[in-house]
């Protein structure tokens, strides 16, 4: 029986897909690569992130790009994500929801508090968590943190994600995850998991 809920923020309660696939297309133009759509930056998309780079480039980063490209996405994203809202069901999800929940998520933390707080939504939360140290990476050990800090048993634990990472990370932490398509990573990929998966927030609640 579930008791506490983890979301993600990017991809899943935030619906940041145009201002991710924007900011990563403006990075790129230097080295002349195509634009990429959504489905594109789908089918590229993975964790960590350098290796999505790698893959776009066709070669392993050189010395000091990871850092550079990183920087960059970041600066055009926190300009594009000013345009993005919450996904369509996100607050219906989050006020039906009648056990605890939390956020976990893989953003900086100094620019996800004050996000979350814009929406009026930090109150449904007793504990967020972004990074404040190297983004790109992997999700688990974060996660393995932020369940640490919340005190509760993960096996009573869901985790909301639109990503393999997630799947992954709640795996890592003896957690249930259901995977929701709304976000940064093909159908397939996340049914692939093992994981349910589903088109809305409300409908991942109902495996709970």
């Amino acid at each position: 029986m579930t008791q506490h809920i983890v979301w993600d923020w990017n991809g899943t309660l935030f619906h940041d897909i145009d201002a991710v696939v924007g900011a990563t297309n403006e990075v790129f133009k230097p080295y002349g690569l195509p634009g990429l759509t959504a489905d594109g930056f789908r089918a590229v998309y993975t964790r960590p992130v350098w290796l999505a780079y790698e893959r776009m480039l066709g070669r392993a980063l050189m010395e000091g790009e990871w850092e550079e490209l990183d920087r960059g996405f970041h600066d055009n994203y926190f300009r594009l994500m000013a345009a993005c809202g919450l996904a369509p069901d996100a607050e219906y999800s989050l006020k039906s929801w009648t056990g605890t929940q939390s956020l976990c998520s893989m953003a900086p933390h100094d620019h996800l508090v004050p996000t979350i707080t814009s929406f009026g939504i930090d109150g449904h939360f007793s504990r967020v968590d972004g990074l404040t140290g190297t983004t790109g990476g992997e999700k688990a050990e974060h996660m393995a943190t932020h369940i640490a800090a919340l005190s509760v048993d993960p096996a009573q634990v869901l985790v909301i994600g639109d990503s393999v990472d997630d799947g992954v990370a709640a795996t890592y932490v003896g957690a249930r995850a259901v995977l929701y398509t709304g976000g940064m990573t093909p159908r397939e990929a996340l049914e692939a998991t093992g994981w349910p998966v589903v088109d809305t927030l409300a409908e991942a609640l109902n495996h709970a």
